[in-house]
């Protein structure tokens, strides 16, 4: 079964800048339901024994909260393994995906904090609806299914409701905190649109014509040199002004010239023949070109017409615009935001040396 999508919530940012860390699970929050926030004491631990490695012990202090060693393995596991498929990955890679998952661990957890802090809390009903918006975008699907698919995932939909709750409880934050401060004027964007008109220009195009005359290139001398005399003759009376078409329809031995008069219709850079193009697009409209020898015969061929991108209106590409400088301004914002909580937090990050 499919992995699930986010429900359409997820839209209004993405669960990465929300400090969401690589998880088996896609799309939800990759911590189960989260326990009452455990009081820091310097624990009394037994020795360990010769060789041993302690791996639940704690990465990192966050303000009151911990975040163990044994969380970062667990949450890097799937980067790890999706890195792994790309190519070998050593000690080194490891440690230092280890290290970006922490660090996100601790900016997930800065945002729950805040969360708490501000008393923000989601309705039953909003869960229940974010649960609709699943289904429905995972091919309607019933809750049976859902519930069978979580099962697939490794996770009860008890678990599932809270890991949307607490979705649905950042995404309020980053909202309030992020979104509701960012604002694209249009003089923004007609700015950004002006200084980006090479972006916003449709692609050249061609339209030409070719009379093909057929050869074999292992063919006996003799018909090759009939087969260029041919060509030659009919490349002197094109070029002499001779109607195109009419030579087309007359010589060509491409059996759709007789019909279009050789018509190879409109094409962009890179969607012609290389060899016909080569020779078609240096030059004038009404130009023929020098005989092109190709493994199948001899082309002649003609510019017709040449379309210069013309650049879009901005009213066609100002929501386009918009969104992107919105984008752009919100990550900004996001970036400034979560400096300004970590700065402000009692953040103590414990040597992972061997452990991570």
């Amino acid at each position: 079964m499919n992995r699930l999508h986010l429900f359409s919530l997820a839209s209004l940012l993405s669960i990465a800048l929300l400090g969401g860390c690589a998880s088996t699970t896609p799309d939800i929050i990759s911590d189960t339901a989260k326990q009452q926030p455990p009081t820091l004491i310097e624990p009394k631990l037994a020795p360990l024994p010769a060789g041993a490695k302690r791996i639940n012990g704690i990465a990192a202090i966050v303000n009151d909260d911990i975040i163990t060693f044994r969380e970062v393995l667990r949450e890097s596991q799937a980067a790890i393994l999706d890195a792994q498929k790309k190519g070998l990955v050593d000690d080194a890679a490891r440690h230092n995906l280890r290290t970006m998952v922490l660090d996100r661990l601790i900016e997930k957890l800065l945002t729950e904090q805040k969360v708490k802090e501000l008393g923000i809390k989601i309705g039953d009903d909003e869960v229940r609806q974010a649960i609709d918006d699943v289904k429905r975008q995972n091919n309607n699907m019933t809750q049976s299914q859902l519930e069978a698919a979580l099962k697939s995932q490794g996770y009860t939909f008890a678990q599932y409701e809270v890991q949307l709750r607490e979705q649905l409880e950042r995404l309020r934050l980053v909202s309030m905190e992020v979104r509701s401060k960012v604002y694209v004027s249009e003089k923004e964007a007609e700015e950004y649109y002006q200084s980006h008109l090479s972006s916003y220009a449709e692609e050249e195009t061609f339209k030409a014509s070719h009379i093909f005359i057929k050869v074999d290139e292992k063919a006996p001398a003799d018909q090759i040199q009939q087969a260029m005399n041919k060509a030659l003759k009919v490349l002197f009376e094109a070029r002499q002004g001779k109607d195109f078409a009419q030579l087309a329809r007359e010589y060509s031995d491409d059996a759709a010239a007789k019909k279009d008069g050789g018509s190879l219709g409109t094409f962009k850079r890179g969607e012609m023949l290389a060899d016909l193009e080569k020779a078609i697009l240096p030059l004038k409209p009404g130009e023929v070109g020098e005989l092109v020898s190709t493994p199948s015969g001899l082309h002649i061929v003609k510019l017709d017409e040449r379309s210069s991108g013309k650049v879009k209106p901005f009213e066609a590409v100002k929501a386009d615009i918009s969104d992107l400088l919105y984008r752009q301004k919100q990550d900004s914002r996001f970036t400034s935001w979560m400096k300004e909580l970590r700065t402000k937090a009692s953040i103590v990050i414990k040597d992972g040396t061997g452990l991570i």
